[in-house]
């Protein structure tokens, strides 16, 4: 089967800061050499959004230069703490549409893999986070999906579209979820990818199965009663891992450097 890898919310920063201790470029960097060298063969490294942690042109040629060396296609996505045009100034070969969203869709054997720009802005509002798929951004997911000849799609959001029962989060969603929802849910034949919790969930709805990727960073909470989504917690940090069976799609987080140690075998004593 065919593979690909996921990346989601490194937050990078310029080079020195951290976030709750954690330094973003080295955890980012110990996740891609994990994931690429257990997977040099990937179709492709999806990268899914909050791409860095501010939106600033030093930590865009920080992430710039930690992915300099990989030898797997990157497909860069942005997601809140991202800003398009300065992502653009260091990245200007990355996919856009006619409109100017970083937006692209691939085929990949059986598969069709589509990446969508969910950034809300701009202007870019203080403290705003929740994500939006515009009429002109809907068009493209419409049209991405009704001409893929009966490929099952993999559709890339960083924001969830769905509600997860995390509070703070469902907070800051995708706005107009509902539409993009029954968008997917009218084609089918797909599974949806998302980021933005720093969380591995998975779920069904209205009809749409989808999985929520953790970060290579801080991770985030299950917290069902307090509306905050400023929660986070240095646990390992993970990728995502796709593989392509011709029926459907097989997705696996995969944890990074948890100390824990494989054993060929087991025995039972008393």
């Amino acid at each position: 089967m065919q593979k690909i890898l996921f990346i989601s919310d490194p937050h990078i920063c310029a080079p020195g800061q951290k976030i709750i201790g954690l330094n973003p470029s080295e955890r980012l960097q110990e996740v891609l050499t994990t994931a690429t060298a257990a997977h040099p063969d990937a179709a492709a490294l999806v990268l899914l959004g909050d791409l860095t942690h501010h939106g600033h042109p030093d930590e865009y040629q920080e992430l710039q230069r930690i992915l300099a060396d990989v030898q797997v296609p990157i497909i860069p996505m942005i997601g809140n703490h991202d800003r398009r045009d300065v992502f653009l100034a260091q990245f200007p070969d990355a996919p856009r549409t006619t409109t100017g969203h970083i937006q692209h869709w691939r085929d990949i054997g059986h598969h069709r893999l589509i990446t969508m720009d969910s950034l809300d802005g701009p202007p870019y509002p203080k403290g705003h986070h929740a994500g939006l798929l515009c009429l002109d951004r809907l068009a493209f997911l419409e049209d991405a999906l009704t001409t893929r000849k009966g490929r099952h799609a993999i559709v890339c959001i960083h924001h969830p579209p769905f509600e997860t029962g995390v509070i703070g989060m469902d907070r800051i969603m995708v706005a107009n979820g509902a539409a993009v929802l029954d968008l997917l849910a009218h084609h089918g034949n797909l599974h949806l990818v998302c980021g933005h919790l720093h969380q591995t969930i998975s779920g069904n709805t209205r009809g749409v199965p989808w999985t929520v990727l953790k970060s290579p960073c801080h991770q985030g909470v299950v917290e069902l009663v307090k509306p905050t989504s400023n929660l986070s917690t240095d646990e390992p940090g993970a990728y995502g891992l796709a593989l392509l069976a011709r029926d459907g799609v097989i997705v696996h987080s995969v944890d990074v450097d948890t100390g824990a140690h494989v054993f060929d075998g087991y025995s039972a004593r008393g």
